[in-house]
Order: structure tokens, then C-alpha cells, then sequence
């Protein structure tokens, strides 16, 4: 039976976790943060920590003037996730006394209660209005900056519009479905965007298999690689498995690898739910052996193109580790390149917006293989801006492309031919 409290309460767990643990939502949820949810209050608890996230500078902004000291951070979540609610229309009554429950109920701040009814009843009054007034939220400095360096100040306004808008829900269906019964909306590229916030598996055609989520950014790079039926087909850092079902729905004979033997579960259960079949390969992508006519590497990396849909990321990580990252996908596209058989494709692509996970690992590349050459021509697909082509041949995608139509993940994706 579904409780809207209970899912309030879990989303306050979640900012905890986010931002006194610095752990990102995906952690939470393999964890088993959501288990005892029915999928109803599953699915808010998580628009609910996603909504306070994104909304995180605003509500802070809105709170403060009502603080004299800043309480606990659980409590403080909690005044954030019901100052959220109270801004965006909810009905004053109802999530005042939601919120006074949860902090009532909490084994050493139970005495703040009364601080905190007070808090929000004031901000139910005059909060609405302020918020309406604020900038849009902006990322962490840390984030910002390099982000500002690459792209310009306008272009990083766009960027932080988009974040703070959310992301709609992208679908790709197998060839040749129908799918007019989500009454969405089909996109140039040919994904078909819905309005999200309600529960995946209850859409028409979920429990036939007959499409899967997937952002319109990051279905380009297995459209641009456009496999063909008994291609051989290798894809690294597979899971949960998007491009592995294109390129399985277009005939092509896929062997999937990815690391993460939890990962690797949900890519079994996509295949299984889409009725689509590849060769599933638990192991270290740096480990793989063989001779492919395509390979498809989606390199591990900071994520800072999916903000809009993971807004935990800039308020759990600092950047500390993208160092690392770099490295790593510098030693995968060598090693993805030595699996291409002459005459074969490479797609390298990374959910990044930093040049250095994209730009620069493909500059890098041409340099070091002189049989490497990157393919302007495949890439322009349609529902992509020529403009987007990058100077060393790559596909630049950005949040605030689309606008109109809600935008798009951050990507890099560059085709490379290995000259027979």
C-alpha cells in the first residue's frame, strides 16, 4: 500500500546519504534503499530527492532568512525537501504536517519539530513568491569552472537551465514498433520523448519489451555505428545496456562486457524482458581478446553530461577522481583499437561534458595510430546540427541543445576507421 510519507521519509534518508556521505543515488538505490517500496513510492521518493537536489541553491536561499543557526542535516534536508514541495504548488497543510511527522519521529532531533513547523509554515506563506524571484541554480565551482573555460559563460546559463528543467523521459523502441500508445513526442534522431515523473513499468508496451529507456543523447553513438545484421560486434562498459539492445534489434552478433557483476544482472533482465539475445561477458574490459568489426566503447567517466537527470552528482564529487578516469580511458581506446579488425569501426563516446573525456582522448589517438581516422560523414545522422561536428571529427552533444524540446544528455562520441 502505497505512503506518501514513507516515500518522504526515504527521500530524506537519500539526501543524507548524498550529501553528508557523499555517495551519488545509483549507490543508494543498489544498496537497497528503495527495497521495502512499493514501485509507486519508489518512483517519488526518488523524483522527490532528485527535485530537492536539483533545487538545492533556491531552497537554501529561501530557508535562510528563517534559520537563525543551521540544524542537523537531517533535519535540514528535511526543511529543504518540504520547502521544495511548498515552491513548486504543494498543498501548505498537507506537507507542513509530513515533514513536523518525519522530524518528530527521528530518534535524536525529535525535539526540533517545533522549530521546524514554524520554519515551514513561514516559508508556506512567503516562500512561493521568493522563489520565483531566484537565479537559476548554479554547479559547484569546481564543476563550473572548467565547464565555463570549455563552452563560454552564455553556453553555461544554457547548461544550468536544462539542469535545473529536469530531464523527460527518452524511449527507443526495436524497429518498427509502434510506439504512438506513450503519446509522445518522436524526435529527429528517433527516439520518442515522453513527460517523466510517473512509474516506468506501467507504460504500454514495458511488459512486452518493446522499447527501453534511453536518453536521445546517448542512443547516438550505436545509430552513428550503424551495425549491420551478422556484423560481429563487440561493446565494453555494456551495462545496463541501451546500445547493446540497438545493436542486437538491428541483427547484429553482440558480446557485451562490463566489469560490475550487478550491472551486468539488469543488462540480463533488459535482454530478457526486450526478447533480445547477446553474449554476456563479466570481466575487465583492459582484458578482452579478439578481432571485431565493430566496437563500441562507452569509456567510464565523470558523468557531468547527465547532471540533469543525476543531480546528485555535483553536490557528491568533487572531481577529485577524474584524473584517474582520463587515464583510464586513454588505456581503453588504445586497447579498443587493438580489437577493430582492418577495414573495421570504432565508436568511442563518453556521458561527459569536459573536452578531456573527449575532445582531447580522440586528438590523442589520431596522433598516436596513423591508420586511425575519424568519419564526419556518419556522423550526420538525422536530428544532428552540423555544427555540432567537432574540429578533430567528433560529435559535441550538450544539455543546452534542444532547448525547445527539453534538451539533451551531455556526450562525445567520435566514430574511427581502422584503414584496411
Amino acid at each position: 500500500m502505497s505512503d506518501a510519507n514513507h516515500a518522504r521519509r526515504t527521500a530524506v534518508y537519500l539526501l543524507d546519504q548524498v550529501l553528508g556521505e557523499g555517495r551519488l543515488l545509483a549507490e543508494c538505490y543498489a544498496a537497497g534503499a528503495l527495497e521495502k517500496l512499493p514501485p509507486e513510492d519508489r518512483a517519488r521518493a526518488q523524483r522527490l530527492a532528485a527535485e530537492t537536489l536539483r533545487s538545492l541553491e533556491r531552497a537554501d536561499r529561501v530557508l535562510k532568512k528563517h534559520l537563525k543557526k543551521t540544524p542537523p542535516l537531517t533535519v535540514m534536508n528535511a526543511l529543504r525537501l518540504g520547502t521544495v514541495e511548498l515552491c513548486s504548488g504543494g498543498a501548505a497543510h498537507g506537507v507542513v504536517n509530513a515533514v513536523v511527522a518525519i522530524v518528530s519521529k527521528h530518534r535524536r532531533h525529535g525535539q526540533l519539530k517545533g522549530m521546524v513547523n514554524a520554519v515551514l509554515r513561514k516559508v508556506a506563506e512567503t516562500g512561493p513568491a521568493e522563489w520565483a524571484k531566484l537565479r537559476t541554480p548554479r554547479l559547484p565551482n569546481w564543476l563550473r569552472k572548467p565547464l565555463a573555460q570549455a563552452w563560454g559563460a552564455e553556453a553555461m546559463l544554457g547548461i544550468e537551465a536544462a539542469h535545473a528543467a529536469g530531464a523527460p523521459l527518452d524511449i527507443t523502441g526495436k524497429p518498427g514498433t509502434d510506439l504512438s500508445a506513450l503519446g509522445g513526442e518522436s524526435l529527429p534522431s528517433g527516439s520518442v520523448r515522453i513527460a517523466s515523473g510517473g512509474q516506468v513499468s506501467a507504460l504500454p508496451g514495458y511488459e512486452a519489451g518493446d522499447w527501453w529507456v534511453q536518453d536521445a543523447a546517448a542512443a547516438l553513438p550505436a545509430r552513428i555505428l550503424s551495425v549491420q545484421p551478422d556484423e560481429h560486434v563487440l561493446e565494453l562498459c555494456a551495462a545496463p545496456g541501451g546500445k547493446t539492445m540497438q545493436m542486437a534489434a538491428a541483427g547484429a552478433r553482440v558480446t557485451a562486457v562490463d566489469i560490475s557483476e550487478s550491472r551486468m544482472t539488469r543488462l540480463r533482465e533488459n535482454l530478457e524482458r526486450t526478447k533480445l539475445e547477446a553474449e554476456l561477458i563479466v570481466g575487465d574490459a583492459l582484458e578482452q581478446q579478439g578481432q571485431y568489426d565493430a566496437v563500441l566503447l562507452d569509456a567510464p567517466c565523470s558523468a557531468t553530461g547527465t547532471i540533469r537527470r543525476h543531480p546528485d552528482l555535483p553536490q557528491a564529487k568533487d572531481g577529485s577522481e577524474f584524473g584517474e578516469l582520463i587515464e583510464l580511458q586513454a588505456q581503453m581506446l588504445s586497447h579498443a583499437w587493438s580489437l577493430v579488425k582492418p577495414g573495421g569501426r570504432l565508436m568511442f563516446c563518453t556521458c561527459s561534458l569536459l573536452p578531456d573525456e573527449g575532445e582531447c582522448q580522440v586528438e590523442e589517438a589520431l596522433d598516436m595510430f596513423p591508420e586511425m581516422a575519424a568519419d564526419r560523414e556518419a556522423l550526420l545522422v538525422p536530428g544532428v546540427d552540423p555544427e555540432w561536428i567537432t574540429e578533430e571529427g567528433g560529435l559535441r552533444l550538450r544539455p543546452d541543445y534542444w532547448p525547445e524540446r527539453g534538451g539533451m544528455d551531455g556526450f562525445y562520441m567520435a566514430l574511427l576507421r581502422k584503414m584496411a
